[in-house]
This record gives C-alpha cells, sequence and structure tokens, in this order.
C-alpha cells in the first residue's frame, strides 16, 4: 500500500526534503507488523529523493554521521545523524519523544530528544557535529521541532526536573508546571526546553514545536497513548538534502 504524505508535518525549507509522517504508516520494526514497516521504510526513499538511514535509537547524546553501508541490520547505536550527500536521508523514529531536524548550508541533521536526550546534551551535540561537517556557524543552522508529548500532557517526578537543570521548585517555572498530584509532579514542556538550549548555541532560525503526539489522536501515535488502547506504531521524521 503506498505512503499517503497528504497530513505529514513539513518545516518547508526549499534547500531539503524535510517531513514527519502522521498516523496511518508504522516505521517501527518493534511496534507492530516488522515485514509493514519495513516495506514503509523503503517507500520513503521515493518520496526524499534519498535513502533513509534510521539508528538504533537508545535514548542517549551519541551523533553519527551517515554512511552509506549502514541499513537497518548494522545501524549504529545513536540519536542524532548528519548527513552532507544528497542520496542518505537522516531518519528518526517518533513516538512521543521529540524529533529536532536541522537544515544548514550544505547539510543536515535530526535527532531523537526525549528528555534523557534533552539532558545529556543530544541537541548541542548534533549542532556542533552538523557545524563541523559542513563547515557553517551555528547561526546558519535552521531547527524544526516536530510533535512529542505537549507540555499538557507529560508529567514527571523531581528527578527528571533536576536531570533538566533546573530545582525541582515547588512552583510554576519556565518549562514547568508544577501539580501536587498528590505528591510533587511537573508537567514539562519539552519544545520550550529545546528552544532554550539551541539559542544556548547560537541557534536562533527555530520554528515547529506545536503538536502533542497523546492528546491528539486523530494524527499521532503516541507510546503512552499505547497504554489506553490506541493502536501501536512509530512515526518517522526524516530529512534530505536536494541534489
Amino acid at each position: 500500500m503506498p505512503l499517503d504524505p497528504t497530513h505529514w508535518l513539513r518545516p518547508g525549507w526549499p534547500e531539503a526534503t524535510a517531513f514527519m509522517t502522521t498516523l496511518g504508516a508504522n516505521f517501527g520494526r518493534k511496534a507492530g507488523d516488522p515485514a509493514q514497516a519495513r516495506a514503509n521504510r523503503a517507500g520513503l526513499a521515493g518520496l526524499l529523493g534519498a535513502r533513509p538511514v534510521f539508528l538504533d535509537q537508545v535514548h542517549g547524546a551519541a551523533v553519527v554521521r551517515l554512511r552509506a553501508d549502514w541499513h537497518d541490520d548494522n545501524a549504529p547505536q545513536a540519536d542524532a545523524a548528519v548527513s552532507t550527500e544528497p542520496g542518505l536521508a537522516v531518519a528518526i523514529l517518533v513516538a512521543d519523544c521529540l524529533p529536532v531536524l536541522f537544515c544548514a548550508p550544505g547539510g543536515v541533521a535530526g535527532a531523537h530528544a526525549g528528555w534523557r536526550g534533552l539532558a545529556a546534551g543530544v541537541l548541542e551535540n548534533t549542532v556542533a557535529e552538523l557545524c563541523e561537517a559542513a563547515g557553517c556557524e551555528p547561526c546558519d543552522v535552521k531547527a524544526w521541532l516536530g510533535a512529542c508529548i505537549g507540555p499538557a500532557a507529560f508529567e514527571v517526578g523531581p528527578e527528571v526536573v533536576a536531570a533538566l537543570g533546573r530545582e525541582p521548585i515547588e512552583r510554576d517555572q519556565p518549562g514547568f508546571l508544577y501539580r501536587p498530584n498528590p505528591a510533587p509532579r511537573w508537567r514539562v514542556d519539552l519544545p520550550l526546553l529545546a528552544r532554550e538550549r539551541l539559542i544556548s548555541v547560537n541557534v536562533t532560525q527555530i520554528s515547529g514545536g506545536n503538536w502533542c503526539t497523546l492528546t491528539d489522536d486523530s494524527l499521532f501515535f503516541s507510546f503512552r497513548g499505547e497504554a489506553l488502547g490506541r493502536a501501536r506504531g512509530r512515526m518517522a521524521a526524516c530529512i534530505a538534502l536536494r541534489s
């Protein structure tokens, strides 16, 4: 069955083909039908004009430069990748963690940035690697935040607040909405925290980040939504340089 990109999210960059898929096509080999996920991954190539390379994502901060000999069965463990070749597209699996796509003169990148990745510096590492590979400065880089679990739905405890670099104060603060639930809990704004980290390394051309994968069950798969009976699946955030 051919992929239907009608409702996919796009940053709209002229120098790159970039999008995030939505509900309807699963790309996670460990979520749903692995054979269909493999076929869906292959189908992305025609839409990207490049072969998508998926990573073995581990919620870390490692960044790799894509190689032509990497495929699904020998993908490296990493949560971000850079490509300077028009024939190789970066592909990031998405459920509730934040995907971030990057575009710079001569290079593109993608990162998987849940709270663990954000805390470990995956976005800062990706910007540094992209700038080195493409020979550009952070001010030349554009970043687009895809869909993730939104600030009205993502509750965490004090240990996550601390890991993200904030004191777990029992009141609201930027990026953290306090909820005594009855134990202290905070609702986290992943896109806001990602913007803060990108700005801290001089990336200021930032867009996107306006969707919630958990609350919008008509448009997105959600890892947490699976516990509520929603279909299992993973979306893909992809980017490739245009020739």
